[in-house]
């Protein structure tokens, strides 16, 4: 047996030793592989693992939390909704068609290896200015056709999502995918193997030498040389995935299939090493019985290859040709491979010769890394600004903020998905921040994702409150009460002291805000090393947050629509003047400093509550949380929704602003904007007063304009058609393309 060639890992030395010593002899090059794969930043979690902890997990619907495929949730009567985030970043910048496919293909696989069918997906982007980069406008491209047409192949329709844009992203685009399935709790399947002689069978896509290494380079900065790793991206197969889920589905209701897991990041060693680790037992493997789609393939290419499309399934013993005759209907390819043992021992073998003999608590268990925390200086004078002069034309800076790209209607990118396949979608995208699905009669799922790097790169703390209180707050304004959240937290390089406090912060913020609204988190997904590795420029702080909710009811459902039969528009909560890190400042002035907004506890639970409690008695109609691109967006948003006018009274908004653009672009958190009756004005003010939250009557729905004024005085007036014309040109525009 050949020398472990230490050069090929990202083991560090002082993993070498605790793998030398674990084992008591030099590893072999196949079990160096499998451990650099497993102790991968991607797959172990070592640099984030003791921070995580902080993390509630525990809920009153909560069935399953971290550490599985999915959180599982209780929605009643037998049904649970299962939820998953996942990325692909670094395959993204390298091959964004291929990475960003592999992506949804890898979320719908853990989604399936619960035992449970997956029914809709959501995507978070983030990518440099595509004003002045094209670079950037080719990987929103084909980052964007890349999870349309895996999606729409497969039958799983994309119900919704967000994207930014940020010069911190031009080397390092984000590409964030979220997966909610639908089954039943009886029929849940765990990825463990806990049962002596049960079998292990790989089934589905071919084994290639794609995506070899993948897990290393996802656990890298991407230097000057980063094509050279397009090796490491795997290659998507939507149509097998779609026989997939229909032959997975099919031989789970045979009731012998004892553990499901996915091949994703570290692929066979990883997911072997996995499910014995769960299952607390060992498992012995016979790799030549692998099927294979390139001739020469060595072993170690054999068991970390992340070839697509592939799943292990763990099958009582005795019962198998029950779950291969559904393999057989779906001209499958699959193969035994293994048998569960009590060795507690990841045995390898190639043509009955042991080639790999490993300790499974060895291979899940990487050291973990504790690293250096410092707060960076630039937070020290970010703050520092000068308010640039007040622009001239309030009606052209309004129409300026509605077509940056930023704000702008992201039609160009929806209407490439099919986003009402299998039935269950209930709103268009521009209709509400949330997504809302059908899973039974009169029962129906609410879910949001967000992200706002401006204000996390001013305040870590602060910023990251605000991203999970917008992804709650959207789901609440559909009508849907919060159940969970799953989070995906993205930085640079961890080693970096100042990089490290900002995420720790961040999971500081995350933990205080669960524990306080009793938003227990299900999963979620860490990725560091987001950096150009030639110049150590790392990206802004970005956690990405979704929130997933429940509505009991038809009649609960709420969009962001104004309707002239509720004509009263009412602001819910204060504006302050916090325009730090807003888009207004970003995009009309060039300003990324500046005072961003801080969350307030009780105002934003007392803000989500009010809303909450006034659409259970029926006293609001439209519902629009306000946040990004501030008061003004939110307005313009719910003008077009309705295709009806409004005019705002703005002396009339509740507000510590002094000046007429503090008042219309803060994105001061715990707002909402709601439309109702006259009639229920009484019942909004008891229930206001009950929570202690403030709350302004600023205007009405009428005519097609949207005007303003201030002490009666007309200051602005648009018609909506210019609006949504102006917010819906930009980004087709900036592509080449026209609606």
């Amino acid at each position: 047996m050949s020398k472990p060639d230490a050069m090929n890992t990202t083991l560090t030395d002082n993993e070498l030793k605790e793998i030398k010593i674990g084992i008591g002899r030099e590893p072999n090059d196949i079990e160096l592989a499998i451990l650099d794969a497993q102790w991968s930043e991607h797959c172990s979690y070592k640099s984030s693992k003791s921070l995580l902890k902080l993390l509630p997990t525990k809920g009153k619907r909560v069935l399953l939390g971290p550490g599985y495929d999915a959180g599982v949730l209780d929605v009643d009567n037998n049904q649970v909704i299962t939820i998953h985030i996942e990325s692909h970043n670094h395959p993204s910048a390298i091959d964004p068609y291929g990475g960003a496919a592999t992506g949804v293909g890898g979320v719908l696989r853990d989604i399936l290896s619960i035992g449970t069918r997956p029914i809709a997906v959501l995507d978070s982007l983030r990518f440099g200015n595509i004003e002045r980069s094209a670079n950037s406008r080719w990987l929103l491209k084909n980052v964007v056709r890349g999870i349309s047409d895996y999606g729409n192949c497969v039958g799983i329709p994309t119900v919704g999502g967000e994207v930014e844009f940020d010069e911190s992203y031009e080397k390092n685009c984000l590409v964030d995918v979220v997966s909610i399935g639908l089954g039943k709790r009886k029929e849940l399947v765990l990825g463990e193997a806990a049962h002596i002689g049960d079998s292990l069978i790989l089934v589905g896509g071919r084994t290639g030498r794609d995506g070899i290494h993948g897990s290393s380079f996802a656990s890298r900065d991407l230097g000057v040389n980063a094509s050279d790793d397009r090796s490491a991206v795997q290659i998507p197969d939507p149509f097998t995935k779609k026989l997939i889920m229909d032959a997975t589905m099919e031989a789970l209701q045979s009731g012998h299939v004892r553990g499901l897991k996915d091949l994703g990041g570290g692929g066979l060693a990883c997911a072997l090493s996995e499910v014995a680790n769960s299952g607390g037992t060992g498992i012995d493997v016979e790799i030549s019985r692998v099927h294979l789609r390139e001739k020469g393939m060595n072993s170690s290419e054999i068991m970390i290859s992340e070839s697509q499309e592939r799943m292990l399934f763990i099958v009582e013993d005795g019962f198998e040709d029950d779950i291969l005759s559904s393999f057989n209907k779906y001209y499958l390819p699959y193969s035994i491979i293994g048998k569960v043992t009590d060795s507690k021992h990841m045995i390898i073998r190639k043509d009955g010769m042991q080639i790999v003999d490993l300790p499974i608590e060895l291979i899940a268990n990487a050291p973990l890394q504790l690293w250096p925390s410092k707060r960076p200086l630039y937070l020290d004078v970010e703050h520092e600004i000068e308010k640039p002069p007040l622009p001239d034309d309030i009606n052209s800076t309004i129409i300026s903020i509605l077509s940056s790209p930023n704000i702008s209607s992201k039609r160009w990118i929806y209407e490439q998905y099919d986003r009402e396949v299998g039935v269950r979608t209930v709103l268009n995208p521009s209709d509400s921040g949330a997504s809302i699905l059908k899973i039974s009669d009169e029962k129906f799922v609410s879910i949001a994702v967000d992200g706002r790097p401006s204000h996390c790169y001013l305040d870590p703390y602060n910023g990251a409150l605000g991203v999970i209180a917008e992804s709650s707050r959207k789901v609440i304004s559909s009508g849907a009460e919060p159940m969970a959240m799953v989070d995906h937290l993205q930085f640079g390089n961890p080693s970096d002291p100042n990089v490290f406090w900002t995420f720790s912060e961040t999971v500081r913020a995350l933990s205080d805000y669960c524990k306080y609204f009793d938003l227990p988190c299900v999963g979620g997904k860490v990725s560091f090393y987001n950096e150009d590795g030639e110049t150590s420029s790392a990206i802004k702080p970005t956690p990405v947050i979704s929130v997933v909710g429940l509505i009991k009811g038809s009649r609960r459902i709420r969009s962001r629509r104004f309707n002239k039969k509720s004509p009263l528009i009412v602001l819910i909560g204060e504006t302050r003047d916090e325009l730090g890190g807003s888009e207004y400042y970003q995009h009309n002035h060039g300003i990324t400093r500046g005072n961003s907004p801080k969350l307030n506890f009780e105002m934003e639970r007392g803000a989500q509550r009010l809303v909450r409690d006034a659409v259970r008695v029926g006293l609001l109609d439209g519902v629009d949380d306000c946040s990004k691109g501030g008061l003004i967006v939110a307005l313009a948003k719910m003008c077009m929704a309705g295709s009806v006018g409004a005019r705002i009274n703005m002396d009339k908004i509740l507000s510590d602003c002094k000046r007429w653009d503090e008042l219309l672009f803060s994105e001061s958190y715990s707002r909402f904007v709601v439309s109702m009756n006259e009639h229920n004005y009484q019942g909004l003010s008891n229930i206001a007063q009950n929570y202690g939250i403030p709350f302004s009557i600023i205007g009405n729905i009428e005519g097609s304009e949207l005007v303003l004024t201030d002490n009666g005085q007309v200051i602005s007036s648009e018609k909506v058609e210019t609006l949504r014309d102006a917010s819906e040109r930009t980004i087709p525009a900036l592509m080449g393309d026209q609606l």
